[in-house]
């Protein structure tokens, strides 16, 4: 097997008697060599459980190949950023093949180049961030499996260099799309291990995490961890500082966009008419060039009337939302859509 898949007889001794986790790349070698799917064997809880215990491993460079410079790993760096930026304003069909390119290109620079510790660090965390981008963008798209493996892979990364907190994010997206298209307690947990295991996090990557953690107890209908971790959120918020550096994956976090998710959880525990102030307020100050992340919240306000009785604002502000997904390609979105225009005939029949 070691010269099937080209890994050292040590390390597939120590994977096989599960003393090392099992990456993705030995997943998809073994997958290719037997040829069976055992992709199932990438359990969310398990690798998030693994994750949460382990000890941070040695980093382990590969000594072959060019020597990587500053520069490339600079001109990296500015790809991710330009990347997740375009996300903002480009569709996930467009934007999925683009970063998956460059999520291969970069992850063949850490198997295949050589380089200084510190430049493979940053070379691992470019790897890490580009693979939650590119999670996150294939599940808007609808291609969960796809996303999953995205994310874990990402964990992988991060594992080799101990970023603890970039780990988190991954396993935190992993969890929000679990709680939104899967099993809910699964969700609930990986969330939760998320923020236990994010040791060093900044105010309001903090923030963040537990955004996510209430999202999943919201998905669950348990109202009492909905509040607290809600109220956590606020508080991890409020501790930001300016000379608190933030990693730049979080600039698009603020406060309309934790009054979102505030309102998001008050509508799944049965409380529409504390999520329409919010709601209001948050799309009245919203970039109007995201037009994907406007007509999601359009389709929360449009529930919110929806289950208050007011049907007639439940469908202008629906038919809003409509306008936008037959102009942008979100699979995420088009299940909102779907979703709420069911709940409101429903309460109209």
């Amino acid at each position: 097997m070691a010269a099937l898949t080209h890994f050292s007889k040590p390390y597939l001794g120590l994977v096989e008697t599960g003393r090392r986790t099992v990456t993705v790349d030995v997943i998809e070698r073994y997958e290719q060599v037997l040829g069976v799917a055992i992709g199932t064997a990438l359990d969310p809880v398990r690798i998030t459980h693994e994750w949460l215990i382990a000890d941070t491993p040695a980093s382990t460079y590969l000594r072959a190949g060019r020597q990587v410079g500053t520069g490339l790993v600079e001109a990296l760096e500015a790809r991710v950023v330009e990347l997740r930026h375009l996300d903002d304003t480009v569709s996930s069909s467009h934007m999925l093949p683009v970063i998956t390119k460059e999520l291969k290109a970069a992850t063949a620079l850490t198997r295949n180049a050589a380089y200084a510790d510190a430049t493979g660090r940053r070379l691992f965390t470019a790897v890490g961030e580009l693979a939650q981008l590119a999670g996150w963008v294939a599940s808007d798209a609808g291609q969960y499996a796809q996303a999953k493996q995205l994310y874990l892979s990402g964990v992988s990364a991060t594992e080799v260099i101990g970023d603890r907190v970039l780990g988190a994010q991954l396993l935190s997206s992993l969890s929000y799309q679990i709680a939104n298209i899967g099993r809910r307690d699964d969700a609930f947990l990986v969330a939760r291990s998320a923020v236990k295991g994010a040791t060093g996090a900044t105010p309001v990557v903090r923030a963040l995490l537990l955004e996510r953690y209430a999202w999943a107890a919201a998905r669950l209908r348990d109202g009492d961890t909905v509040r607290r971790v809600l109220d956590a959120v606020d508080d991890a918020y409020e501790q930001r500082a300016d000379g608190i550096c933030e990693p730049e994956w979080v600039y698009w976090l603020n406060r309309a966009e934790i009054d979102v998710m505030a309102a998001r959880c008050a509508i799944e525990l049965g409380a529409p008419t504390q999520a329409e102030p919010l709601l209001i307020r948050a799309l009245g100050g919203y970039n109007s060039n995201h037009v994907r992340e406007v007509a999601l919240y359009q389709t929360w306000l449009a529930e919110s009337y929806a289950k208050t009785g007011d049907l007639d604002a439940a469908r202008a502000t629906l038919g809003q939302a409509q306008a936008a997904a037959e102009r942008v390609d979100s699979a995420r979105l088009l299940r909102r859509v779907v979703a709420v225009a069911n709940l409101i005939d429903r309460r109209g029949a």
